[in-house]
């Protein structure tokens, strides 16, 4: 008999359930007995059984997954004989229309109205300002329509304690799609997005530090006290800004999105950040400014408290932990397509332009990586590669790999471009006696650790690169690569692509140039020295000098694409980054019309989470925006999203496929994706 047959017997566990309240009417004393903390808010697991007409409630520090408490408390199975048809039972629970329990979360919110929650809706329930409010969910997974939604709502309602205001908040799009036509007075609901909006703590990266607090109130008050903020300082501010020196923690107290550039940064030096609301009060109430605190980010909260100042300030692990370079290659080494390149060739043309070379080969020739994600085990599942079939909609033991590739070519592009090597920026350099005077002066700053000069010979040596004439025979190499392969083009993005960027423990996030408004010649020559320009900025030398990276290692390539206009852009990562245990999820931000107003934190953009592994997706923020995507372009973000997995499984370098890609990406005219940039995410 399969696990989830024993569902629909009437059998009894052995005992009564462990671990759970049956039956009783939820009150809050009661529910603060239960519960745990998510997200930084209480909740409780719940299970309907709709055959026995009775609840059970489960005590979180009991029973992590409803599944388990339900085969083994409920059906009086064993673990072992629920993980033998885990599949089955899961679908029995979460997609079977007639299924016998209906399996949610009940999480407490409090501090102000109950999102969407008007005048009239479940009155009398404690709707008003600054009321406790109970939320409902199912899982992400569940594909409970209209119907089902509403009775269990009407459920929990009967067996919840009346002062409570309580709303259903949709965990899919598809939900929400299925409960557009039900009155909010037939089932008062709110969205994933208000809740995120109101919620007080958001972790960005998850960590721990011990560090001198600096709290500031704005950016101008920043701004003035940046040149003295030193390795061991915590920032706190509304937003943390993109041109910070490398810091032990931060403390955003307004929303912002992970994937900006500052908090790239953040997660690639793996220090303690997060969003929290009220923390610049805090501060200035406890008089925490200049003092010494620990500072723990959690998936649960944040841990703000003052510590002495330590008599002996021990140096930074990344003081100690040098970052090491494949050896460049800057002789002999040619202009030519991006479509020529391959993974390897980064030694010669950087990182990025080797991996959009990548892409244009598996968007060419597949690859027999591409299901590696999905074939690795995730307990108890020996692979992943049934729900991968699902998603393709391909047979479970047909192709998968040839299915896989298909599917990438038929929603995915690649730029047209040319990649402008690390040889072609060693001539121009040498071009000039003043360059390299000047790239002299630096290097004996550097090696005498004086910083102030470091900085003065930087901005002077910046001058000089955008000031010196490229030599006549480059800008004819340049001329003639680019009237080949993008004759046409009105205009150009002209991008950085260094041996000295996303790296491990070095993702140089936002710190080398890139330009998307090329319209002619001069304009392209402008724009490739200040790209060559950004790898000498003051801000990425120190970074650089920091992480052990030396200046005779360090070399620009340059990426020349055709630009390409879309009404929606923004950047994928193939991974949850404020959760790095699911396994289901790929974290999609984006913006109408440009990329860059997502990484460079001016936008607040839309936020979606989508599952690869069952499907289906979810808004976790409109950001700025007044309304949600329509259901066609969430619905190309969920192609997105799987297009994600499928690359990060090719361009993986271990054999766990668990490495994450972070992505820039736009929506291109029939219904594709077109990808402008990929490398490994470092979070």
């Amino acid at each position: 008999m399969n696990a989830h047959d024993i569902d629909d017997q009437q059998s009894t566990p052995s005992s009564a359930p462990h671990g759970a309240v049956v039956g009783a009417r939820l009150t809050l004393p009661l529910f603060e007995q239960l519960c745990g903390m998510l997200g930084g808010h209480p909740y409780v697991k719940i299970v309907v059984d709709r055959q026995r007409e009775v609840w059970h409630v489960l005590d979180s520090a009991v029973h992590s997954f409803h599944v388990n408490y339900i085969a083994t408390e409920i059906n009086g199975l064993t673990l072992e004989e629920l993980d033998a048809d885990l599949d089955g039972f899961n679908h029995s629970v979460y997609q079977d229309p007639a299924r016998r329990f209906l399996l949610g979360v009940l999480s407490l919110h409090s501090g102000r109205r109950a999102p969407g929650q008007g005048s009239g809706q479940d009155s009398g329930r404690g709707s008003g300002q600054g009321q406790p409010f109970m939320v409902l969910e199912t899982t992400e997974a569940d594909t409970m329509g209209a119907d089902l939604l509403t009775e269990f709502h009407a459920f929990v309602r009967r067996h919840l304690d009346e002062a409570l205001a309580l709303l259903v908040k949709p965990a899919n799009h598809t939900q929400e799609n299925a409960l557009a036509a039900v009155p909010d007075t037939v089932l008062p609901r709110t969205r994933g997005d208000e809740l995120f909006a109101a919620r007080p703590f958001v972790p960005l990266t998850l960590g721990s530090a011990l560090g001198r607090l600096r709290a500031f109130a704005g950016i101008e008050e920043y701004r003035d006290a940046r040149a003295g903020l030193a390795w061991y300082d915590i920032v706190a501010m509304p937003v943390v800004p993109d041109d910070i020196p490398r810091l032990a923690g931060l403390l955003n107290a307004e929303p912002t999105t992970p994937l900006s550039h500052t908090n790239m940064l953040a997660a690639g030096w793996g220090i303690p950040n997060a969003i929290v609301r009220g923390v610049l009060e805090r501060i200035g109430e406890e008089k925490l400014d200049g003092c010494w605190i620990r500072y723990d980010v959690t998936t649960d909260g944040v841990t703000i408290e003052p510590v002495e100042e330590p008599a002996d300030l021990t140096q930074p692990v990344w003081h100690t932990q040098r970052i090491r370079l494949d050896a460049p290659r800057v002789e002999d080494v040619p202009i030519v397509p991006l479509s020529q390149l391959r993974a390897g060739d980064r030694r010669g043309y950087g990182t990025k332009a080797a991996n959009l070379g990548e892409l244009h080969h598996v968007l060419r020739h597949g690859s027999a990586r591409l299901t590696g994600y999905y074939s690795v085990p995730r307990a108890p599942r020996p692979d992943l590669l049934g729900h991968l079939a699902g998603q393709l909609e391909a047979p479970e033991h047909g192709d998968l790999t040839q299915a896989a590739a298909d599917f990438l070519s038929r929603h995915v592009s690649a730029p047209e471009g040319i990649a402008v090597p690390f040889a072609v920026q060693q001539r121009f350099l040498d071009s000039s006696r003043a360059v390299q005077q000047s790239i002299g002066k630096l290097k004996m700053a550097l090696e005498l650790g004086a910083m102030d000069a470091v900085d003065s010979v930087c901005v002077q040596l910046q001058h000089l690169v955008v000031a010196t004439p490229v030599p006549e025979d480059l800008i004819r190499a340049l001329d003639t690569h680019v009237v080949r392969h993008l004759a046409g083009a009105d205009r150009l993005a002209v991008r950085s692509s260094s041996n000295a960027e996303d790296l491990p423990g070095f993702s140089a996030a936002g710190i080398y140039e890139s330009h998307t408004k090329v319209t002619d010649l001069p304009g392209l020559l402008d724009a490739i020295r200040q790209v060559w320009a950004s790898l000498l900025s003051p801000r990425s030398v120190r970074l650089r000098h920091q992480a052990g990276i030396s200046l005779d290692d360090t070399f620009m390539g340059v990426i020349i694409q055709r630009y390409e206009p879309s009404p929606l852009g923004g950047v994928m990562v193939t991974c949850n980054p404020t959760n790095r245990a699911d396994f289901r999820n790929v974290y999609l931000n984006c913006t109408l019309g440009s990329t860059s107003a997502v990484v460079d934190g001016t936008t607040l953009p839309m936020q979606y989470l989508y599952n690869t592994v069952e499907g289906g997706g979810r808004t976790i923020s409109l950001g700025a925006a007044e309304q949600d995507l329509d259901q066609e372009t969430r619905a190309q973000l969920g192609r997105l999203a799987l297009a994600g997995r499928l690359l990060q499984s090719h361009f993986a370098t271990d054999y766990t496929f668990a490495a994450p890609l972070d992505v820039e990406w736009l929506l291109a005219p029939g219904g594709r994706v077109h990808l402008l940039q990929l490398r490994p995410y470092n979070g």
